[in-house]
């Protein structure tokens, strides 16, 4: 043994030691490497945060494991050519750590039906097509017209329309059923996102059930110029690794079941892939290639305009605003007390919100003080442990817990100094 000349302690190092503790020695070292390498933490993002934080705020990055908070903040800095280039600063996310993305898992389900039926155009058909739903296995339903719509019939671009504007849970499950639960999820490991997992509907089915999807039609003038037939999944998934949450759930048939409740067959996506899946789209030149989806212009513009539109602003469909005012899918420093939305400011982004899990991807821009920036994260409220009871912190901690993040990171955007002034011209847009 020696001892540390700094301190009367007699220290072991590992040379020293025996061959089976050296090799305990080593293997927690590298377990413990591996953990801290899968949570990326920056501290300038967390004393930001921390400084001058309510009460509420710091209790909850008091307590990362309790309510599993993830926060990715993204600085854009604009060069002389109006080129936008991007900077990651992180707060405890991990790829490891599951969340339920709920409606998130709505963003890679449009790109990959506007990306299918592009495919589909020597058909005689794009997104603006009157596509009819047939049922075609057990729990399907039929869709055959859409009051909402301005033609009466149901199309892919005002399904698109519905999921961001409202997160309208009908319009993401047609669309998963023209994708297809194979289809859908090859698609999007292909393009490097592998650790997406889209299982189902947002409707009750067993797995099985979520497996089959429909016939589908496609129609003008009242003739069928296409159908596509239904299909049966054969994906392969990957569900080794249990997931279960809280003590407590109650089931579909309202009973209380006093085990955890099991995600390990639900959805699932990282934070960091839903960023680089928002990107691609708003920024598609700063994504790889690979990640991106074969869009066109015009859908292009079409998702600016849905991801950022009120529903206030909406003539197909007419919301009732007081049910969905304008901050309704807007959670980052707006959601909170159903805040009104400056005239100034928009927010391109998609929500998801269920299970007790709030997640929202957005990208900010204020022209009036010429600042642009995006926001991603999430969190976990649910103090009681138990699952599906509806019984969730949604306005007591999570919106606030957004709203002052989003506030915290757009007041520092302000007084931020940048070599050159973005033009955000583009992102001006016409509404319904």
């Amino acid at each position: 043994m020696k001892k540390n000349a700094d301190s009367p302690v007699q220290v072991l190092y590992p040379m020293e030691m025996h061959p089976y503790l050296l090799l305990l020695f080593y293997f927690v070292f590298l377990m413990t490497m591996n953990t801290n390498a899968q949570v990326k933490n920056d501290k300038w993002l967390e004393d930001l945060l921390r400084n001058q934080a309510s009460p509420l705020l710091q209790s909850v990055l008091d307590r990362p494991e309790e309510y599993r908070y993830q926060v990715i903040y993204t600085r854009i800095d604009r060069d002389a050519n109006n080129q936008p280039h991007f900077t990651n600063y992180y707060l405890n996310v991990d790829n490891e750590r599951y969340f339920y993305p709920a409606s998130m898992v709505k963003l890679p389900t449009a790109l990959v039906a506007l990306e299918k039926i592009n495919s589909l155009k020597q058909k005689g058909i794009d997104k603006y097509t009157a596509m009819l739903t047939d049922s075609s296995y057990s729990g399907q339903t039929a869709v055959i017209e859409d009051s909402t719509s301005p033609t009466g019939l149901p199309f892919i671009d005002h399904y698109i329309k519905k999921i961001f504007v409202v997160s309208d849970n009908d319009a993401y499950n047609r669309l998963y059923e023209f994708c297809g639960q194979q289809y859908l999820n090859e698609t999007l490991w292909a393009k490097g996102y592998k650790d997406m997992r889209i299982t189902r509907r947002f409707v009750k089915m067993t797995f099985e059930e979520n497996k089959h999807t429909n016939q589908i039609r496609f129609v003008k003038d009242g003739h069928t110029i296409y159908t596509q037939p239904p299909a049966t999944s054969k994906a392969q998934f990957d569900f080794s690794k249990k997931i279960l949450m809280g003590h407590a759930h109650w089931d579909a048939d309202d009973n209380i079941i006093n085990e955890p409740y099991d995600f390990t067959m639900h959805n699932k996506a990282t934070l960091e892939d839903l960023l680089l899946m928002m990107r691609s789209i708003l920024f598609p030149q700063s994504v790889a290639p690979q990640r991106r989806f074969a869009l066109t212009e015009d859908d292009y513009q079409k998702l600016y305009q849905y991801m950022s539109e009120k529903p206030s602003e909406s003539r197909y469909p007419q919301y009732d605003t007081s049910a969905f005012f304008d901050s309704y899918t807007k959670f980052f420093f707006f959601r909170d007390g159903e805040r009104k939305i400056p005239d100034y400011i928009r927010s391109f982004n998609k929500t998801g919100w269920s299970h007790g899990f709030l997640t929202d991807v957005c990208y900010i821009v204020d022209f009036k003080n010429n600042v642009e920036f995006m926001l991603s994260g999430n969190i976990y409220v649910n103090s009681d442990g138990v699952l599906n009871d509806n019984k969730y912190e949604y306005k007591e901690i999570g919106y606030p817990f957004f709203r002052e993040v989003g506030e915290k990171i757009y007041q520092y955007e302000l007084q931020r100094k940048r070599s050159h002034r973005p033009n955000l011209e583009q992102w001006k847009l016409k509404y319904d």
